[in-house]
């Protein structure tokens, strides 16, 4: 459990808080390519550690994140017309370029001391992987762009989504870190016994502390001389690599592929979560009809969605349309989805847990590492220290692997090849 002003810290992610502190020294994402693809197109609302932000794609192909408001007499930038290479408020003329400086003022006399002063708050951004990433912290403190392995597949071998959850990120990302709890929330077929998951639903953990969080490996024994493992990263503050290599009988899947999340803090009680995946090599890219299976099987595919929204159909209001027959005869919770699963149980806890009621067991190893690392970090911040996982050499060479071996070999040495990058 945690002391309620530990939770305070971690969970809490605005400006001046310990923990907004530690989230503004990394970049982050803040909204996919595919939200803002053209040139000069419509400007995009975010919000991001509990600031409103807007979005926008110049002529010269730049991207801006700018303040939602207008410094001169706070219109909001969002109906702004993108023209030019920069944004002009729709209120006065002040057109403004991606790094905030007044270009135009066309409603004060030419020459006007004013210009030069009436700048607008904007962050750096970069564009990879088919995500927009942004670092809001102090200039001299940026660190180099994030060099994640799934960024370097080509796009034919990549796919990356993005859905809204109605709670703190601490809570959803502790979900994602949990390997024990996928033998029970994620059983959808009560009738298989067989499944790795199901022969052993109490596994072992080992947790590796590294440059950019942790390496962590679950053991499950199914009791015939082999291990199921499930080698992981969690990569600080806020991503999780994942393998996807093997099927439960233990043949490769057709389209073996790595994956994760990233849970970015809209504001304390919010979140969005970003899904991506990557082919395990150049063999196995990504079809349409791929992407779309897999989408629907989180439970996130296009109709499963509210219109012109990242928000589940299936959500708090409807109980996730939890069906409970089939809680009875067919899957563990009577949900259909992995990911609304998920979001049913993260969200259910309320906007923020209160952790100091937890009782913690072994199978929290994970999520326990996590949270000293995040409070190292939010130290190594308050006293001038730069927190782990800065360095992209740090996560570049990483990822993840999911296989079998025998209870009697050292992982390590089974597993060498496959956890190290190929992209």
């Amino acid at each position: 459990m945690l002391k309620p002003e530990d939770n305070e810290r971690l969970t809490r992610v605005g400006a001046g808080t310990p923990g907004g502190d530690l989230f503004r020294r990394y970049w982050m994402p803040a909204l996919m390519s595919s939200e803002m693809p053209d040139r000069d197109g419509a400007p995009v609302r975010v919000r991001l550690l509990g600031e409103d932000l807007i979005a926008f794609r110049d002529s010269n192909n730049e991207i801006g994140l700018v303040a939602a408001f207008c410094p001169h007499r706070r219109a909001p930038m969002f109906f702004g017309r993108n023209e030019e290479a920069g944004l002009r408020c729709v209120y006065h003329g002040w057109k403004f370029n991606t790094h905030g400086d007044c270009v135009d003022m066309p409603s004060e006399p030419a020459g006007s001391a004013l210009r030069d002063k009436a700048k607008i708050n904007s962050y750096p951004c970069i564009e990879k992987g088919g995500i927009i990433w942004t670092y809001m912290g102090p200039k001299d403190k940026m660190p180099a762009p994030p060099d994640y392995e799934w960024m370097r597949a080509p796009q034919t071998h990549r796919h990356v989504s993005k859905t809204f959850e109605d709670c703190n990120y601490l809570q959803a990302m502790e979900g994602g870190l949990d390997t024990a709890h996928s033998s029970y929330a994620h059983n959808n077929n009560l009738a298989t016994k067989n499944e790795p998951r199901q022969r052993d639903r109490s596994p072992r953990l080992d947790v590796e502390r590294t440059d950019y969080g942790y390496r962590y490996v679950s053991f499950r024994d199914l009791k015939d001389g082999n291990y199921y493992m499930r080698i992981y990263h969690y990569v600080m503050p806020f991503q999780q690599f994942r393998g996807g290599i093997h099927k439960f009988d233990g043949s490769r899947r057709e389209f073996p592929e790595l994956n994760g999340h990233i849970w970015v803090p809209i504001d304390d009680t919010t979140t969005y979560v970003y899904n991506w995946a990557c082919a395990y090599d150049e063999n196995a890219a990504f079809s349409e009809e791929n992407i779309i299976e897999r989408e629907y099987f989180y439970g996130r595919g296009p109709d499963q969605l509210i219109p012109g929204t990242f928000k589940l159909k299936a959500n708090k209001s409807n109980d996730y349309f939890i069906d409970r027959q089939v809680q009875k005869t067919k899957t563990y919770t009577g949900i259909e989805g992995v990911n609304t699963q998920d979001f049913a149980l993260q969200e259910g806890m309320g906007k923020i847990v209160d952790r100091s009621l937890e009782h913690l067991g072994t199978s929290d190893k994970a999520i326990v590492t996590m949270r000293r690392l995040m409070m190292e970090a939010i130290a190594d911040v308050a006293e001038g220290r730069d927190p782990r996982g800065l360095d992209p050499a740090s996560h570049g060479g990483v990822r993840p692997y999911d296989g079998f071996m025998k209870t009697s070999d050292d992982w390590q040495v089974v597993f060498a090849d496959e956890v190290v990058a190929k992209w």
